[in-house]
């Protein structure tokens, strides 16, 4: 962006130059030496100055709440699935929630390589074609087995938005800025998790489960003719890498040999297992067991917000505590509360009252909502120099990792909360153990 210099001359030898950066605006600076009008005539503008681009905020927030958006707007129509597809056993139904997950861990790993070399839209192009393929598939889908494909496709082409959104808001902004805009991409992903239930029971409303897809669909096709009318590509033809197998085997090898990195990878996928075997399981707890029937969309809206209301709380308290404390403490209370509420489940058998419940689950995933950042920069912070295969690695590993761990504690649902909270205890006490000793084993942490 250009604007126009202006020259002021108070006496010979003496000059001030007034800077014009938008109309009614204007910077003076005194020159030292006298300056050739011809070369005041133009200048940049300075890196300091930019104004929020807001079209490109929400594109970018779009992006990353999409892969949210298709997981959490189904959870309603869970049950109706099962009927209508005819699944046997009624916890198969949850693959429904841990298959997109599946394919969004084996695309991570290549979609930020693949747009480091061939520009971030043609990334995401691709992504969105491999994930409306996997739309199409599980609205024409007449057994169970081909709509899993489906979601699996939408898991993999989804996680271009995940991983690609990021590196261009990093291709654009820097320092301050890139987080004033982070900050209000985070707002709109974390109201997407609240409201995408609901959204999926108003369809539901009007037409059956196959309609949330063809929702699905149409907003693919609309976010897809806005990235190509509305936003160039971020990554300039200079900067880009070739795309190379090895360079991203080489990351891998590097990611997991680092110990550090190796460990918050670990740590963070126990975790975030944890939080994926409530996924699964809430529509079966909560609009089965609970009986909430459609409120379940409501309840499960205000629970999200609990994360919401902790990642905002971290971001006050990381700069003054530092993130290993905040996720030690986490951690603490979170295995506490589990083994609090895990003999008064028993005590009721299972089925607590509904109060009491929502209570731990609102308490966990306050905890959650300060883990889930601070592991994801811990992991990657000690490979700097390797940032964006890094990123992608682990992103993709912590996902595997808590895609099996949340399966098991979905596929143990027996009609009562036990498992949930006891998976929550289990798979938190190991995380804390394993943090214990990496902090212990780091030099830099005291």
């Amino acid at each position: 962006m250009k604007f126009l210099a202006m020259l002021k001359v108070k006496k010979p030898g003496d000059y001030e130059l007034a800077v014009a950066e938008a109309p009614g605006c204007g910077r003076v600076r005194r020159a030292e030496k006298p300056i050739p009008v011809v070369e005041l005539l133009i200048m940049e503008q300075s890196p300091t100055t930019p104004k929020t681009p807001w079209s490109f905020v929400a594109l970018m927030a779009f992006f990353m709440s999409f892969v949210a958006l298709s997981i959490d707007a189904m959870l309603p129509a869970l049950g109706q699935i099962a009927q209508d597809l005819q699944v046997a056993n009624p916890n198969d139904v949850q693959l429904v929630i841990s298959s997109i997950f599946l394919g969004m861990g084996l695309g991570l790993v290549f979609f930020g390589p693949l747009s480091d070399s061939y520009g971030r839209k043609i990334a995401i192009y691709l992504g969105m074609a491999v994930f409306m393929v996997g739309c199409v598939a599980s609205i024409l889908a007449s057994t169970f087995e081909v709509m899993l494909f489906g979601r699996l496709l939408q898991g993999l082409g989804g996680a271009a938005c995940r991983v690609v959104t990021l590196a261009m808001i990093r291709d654009r902004f820097e320092g301050n800025l890139m987080a004033k805009v982070m900050s209000f991409i985070m707002i709109i992903f974390i109201l997407v998790p609240a409201l995408a239930p609901s959204i999926g029971q108003l369809i539901l409303y009007v037409a059956d489960w196959r309609g949330i897809f063809v929702f699905m669909l149409i907003l693919s096709v609309l976010s897809l003719v806005w990235l190509f009318l509305g936003q160039e590509e971020t990554l300039a033809v200079e900067r880009r890498r070739p795309f190379s197998l090895l360079a991203i085997a080489a990351g891998i090898r590097e990611t997991v040999t680092n110990r550090l990195a190796r460990g918050y990878t670990v740590v963070a996928g126990l975790i975030f297992g944890a939080f994926i075997g409530y996924l699964s399981s809430s529509q079966q707890i909560l609009q089965v067991q609970y009986a909430l029937g459609d409120t379940f969309a409501l309840v499960f809206g205000c629970l999200a917000l609990t994360i919401g209301f902790s990642s905002f709380a971290n971001s006050r308290w990381v700069d003054r505590v530092g993130m290993e404390v905040l996720c030690r403490r986490a951690l603490t209370i979170l295995v506490g509360i589990s083994a609090l509420f895990l003999p008064i489940s028993l005590f009721y058998q299972g089925h607590p009252p509904l109060a009491m419940f929502l209570v731990f689950l609102s308490s966990s995933f306050f905890c959650f909502g300060i883990l889930f950042g601070n592991f994801n920069t811990l992991a990657v912070q000690s490979l700097g120099h390797i940032a964006g295969v890094a990123n992608s690695v682990i992103g993709s590993l912590q996902t595997l990792i808590s895609v099996i761990l949340g399966g098991v504690i979905g596929s143990y649902y027996n009609g009562t909360v036990l498992p949930l909270v006891s998976g929550f205890f289990i798979l938190g006490l190991c995380s804390l153990v394993m943090l214990i000793r990496l902090l212990r084993q780091d030099s830099n942490f005291s």
